[in-house]
């Protein structure tokens, strides 16, 4: 493989698995670096690269790029030849991005404050940028009803990583509700021959994290 520079924080217990599906998927050659919570991740070494403490984070010829989703996105960009994500003068690429988004902000948001009993009452969702979960979660079904078989229809996508991941860990942890078009799109993901790599090398580091 040539040499890509690329070079990833994560640690196998955290969003950094999402990014770890999208390199086995551009099949490029990558290095990890695996930071360790309260420890690695809060050295001066580290907040140097993330300020936040957290990962995943990417590191590429002297770009540092943060946030799963950015990720994504700029990973497809940056190998085409992938064919990950559309050009921008492709019709394809406004609902590539709005997936992504979507999934990055509304469901992120509306999972997060659900799992922690903090929804707003009806009269207040119009404060928080998600509304309320049922709508967000109703918007999410449309979007994995749709997924023939994937987002973008026949063509798999950065999106189906990002996106999908969040229905996978959301069906993992119960944080999603269990509907049909969730795990039909969920089991076609996990079916993937870069899904499985990912996974496995993630497995593979767990018990080094006690």
């Amino acid at each position: 493989m040539t040499d890509t520079g690329l070079v990833f924080h994560t640690n196998p217990m955290s969003r950094g698995r999402i990014v770890r599906w999208m390199l086995e998927e551009l099949g490029v050659e990558y290095r990890t670096v695996v930071q360790e919570y309260g420890k690695s991740m809060k050295s001066p070494e580290y907040l140097a690269i993330n300020p936040m403490g957290k990962v995943p984070a990417l590191e590429h010829r002297g770009v540092v790029v943060t946030e799963a989703a950015a990720i994504c996105v700029y990973l497809a960009d940056a190998f085409p030849q992938a064919g990950l994500a559309p050009a921008v003068d492709d019709p394809l690429r406004g609902p590539y991005l709005r997936w992504m988004f979507f999934a990055a902000g509304p469901v992120e948001a509306a999972v997060t404050a659900n799992a922690l009993g903090q929804l707003p009452p009806p009269e207040k969702a119009g404060f928080v940028g998600y509304g309320s979960y049922d709508q967000t979660m109703a918007t999410l079904e449309q979007a994995a009803a749709s997924a023939s078989p994937w987002l973008l229809g026949e063509r798999f996508s950065a999106a189906d990583v990002y996106v999908g991941s969040q229905v996978d860990f959301g069906l993992a942890f119960k944080s999603i509700p269990e509907r049909p078009a969730f795990t039909a799109w969920a089991e076609r993901l996990r079916g993937r021959e870069a899904y499985l790599r990912a996974k496995a090398k993630d497995e593979a580091l767990m018990p080094a994290q006690g």
